[in-house]
């Protein structure tokens, strides 16, 4: 491992990149016939679904006098009407009405963004889009695979998108915020390899001969009622950019070969988590827990969520007075440990990519102020 040292970010935090896939919303919150209101990235959005289904995303305010769109009702097959003064869009985001008028100006239009519904999830893009590529939609496959069964929530978070990629990413502060729960000594005491490429860092750590903690003993004993004795525990942590972290947990009967790939005297589960920027000071926390065992029972999929959404609002108590602390002392620079090494690759890649769109930004309008002489 590396010690990254001090530095390389401040406590002023930095923005988002635009030109990214993020979850706006769980499939089922939008509907043929209702309106939601969401922020991405900075930008408002009306969301909805068509007729057919097909669901769509335009900037929340109308052309005519900004008013919400949201807060206006669906009309046809795709169209939503301003609640203001009536004008009609369709899901291209191009007025098709206008009260008291016949002819329509041709610039009555809003935004339209790219929209992807994918793994239990609708994605939008609110950057340029032309470069929307859903290709790029990280992989969540678990979310809807006949192989995993779980369910999740969503969490309003009062802090910057970024200190909850730094929670996730270092699970070391589990020993000291859930200790009631997932937390051990062992957490801080083992080792743990970090790797990356350009879009994505993983962050490895096993525990080998342990005491399985009350949450993983309780998951155990779902699956092997009579267990008893040490584990072998796992977490693997792989962060997709811009906002998703998937982290491979369990544990397993000690010395059975989980660490070699054979998992089937354990119980396996993947924390799902997609983390979209709302403003500097604000996220949506999209995440589920999916698992590989016992797919059939109810009960273990509603217990997992509720303990798990317990577990998440001690992290959320951290996170909120984080922020809290970080807007009181706004100069602070942030240090690092070796346990952050992963997170601080996750900073550098989005800072990489907020830096890539502010060049091809700079030539865009550079390109536009010449065709203008």
């Amino acid at each position: 491992m590396t010690d990254l040292g001090p530095g390389g970010a401040t406590a002023k935090n930095m923005a988002y990149p635009l030109n990214a896939w993020y979850v706006a919303a769980w499939d089922y919150e939008l509907t043929p016939t209702g309106l939601i209101s969401r922020t991405i990235a900075g930008k408002p959005m009306a969301l909805y679904r068509t007729a057919d289904g097909r669901p769509v995303a335009l900037a929340d305010a109308c052309w005519h006098r900004l008013a919400p769109l949201s807060k206006g009702t669906r009309v046809g097959a795709d169209e939503i009407q301003c609640p203001y003064h009536g004008l009609r869009y369709n899901s291209a985001g191009r007025c098709t009405s206008m009260p008291a008028q016949d002819t329509i100006n041709p610039s009555a239009m809003v935004s339209s963004f790219p929209v992807e519904q994918r793994y239990r999830y609708v994605w939008v893009w609110p950057g340029d889009p032309t470069l929307a590529d859903p290709g790029l939609i990280p992989d969540m496959f678990q979310m809807d695979s006949a192989d995993w069964a779980g369910d999740g929530r969503t969490i309003d978070v009062n802090a910057n998108w970024q200190l909850v990629l730094d929670n996730l990413m270092d699970l070391t502060h589990e020993e000291f915020v859930h200790s009631s729960t997932i937390g051990q000594d062992e957490l801080s005491e083992s080792d743990f390899e970090v790797t990356h490429d350009e879009r994505t860092v993983t962050v490895t750590r096993w525990m080998h001969n342990i005491d399985a903690p009350p949450f993983w003993l309780k998951n155990m004993r779902d699956k092997f009622p009579d267990f008893v004795g040490k584990v072998d525990r796992w977490q693997i942590i792989e962060f997709q950019a811009p906002g998703t972290i998937r982290i491979d947990v369990g544990v397993a009967k000690a010395g059975t070969g989980a660490p070699e790939g054979d998992r089937s005297q354990g119980v396996n589960g993947f924390v799902m988590n997609t983390i979209t920027p709302v403003s500097e000071k604000t996220a949506l926390y999209f995440w589920a827990f999916m698992r590989n065992y016992r797919l059939e029972s109810q009960t273990i999929t509603t217990q997992l969520r509720d303990g798990v959404h317990g577990v998440f609002g001690e992290d959320e108590a951290m996170l909120t007075a984080q922020q809290i602390a970080i807007e009181a002392n706004p100069d602070h620079e942030f240090y690092n440990l070796n346990i952050d090494a992963g997170g601080m690759w996750v900073r550098r890649i989005i800072q990489r990519m907020i830096e890539t769109e502010r060049a091809h930004t700079a030539n865009l309008d550079a390109f536009a102020a010449g065709a203008v002489k």
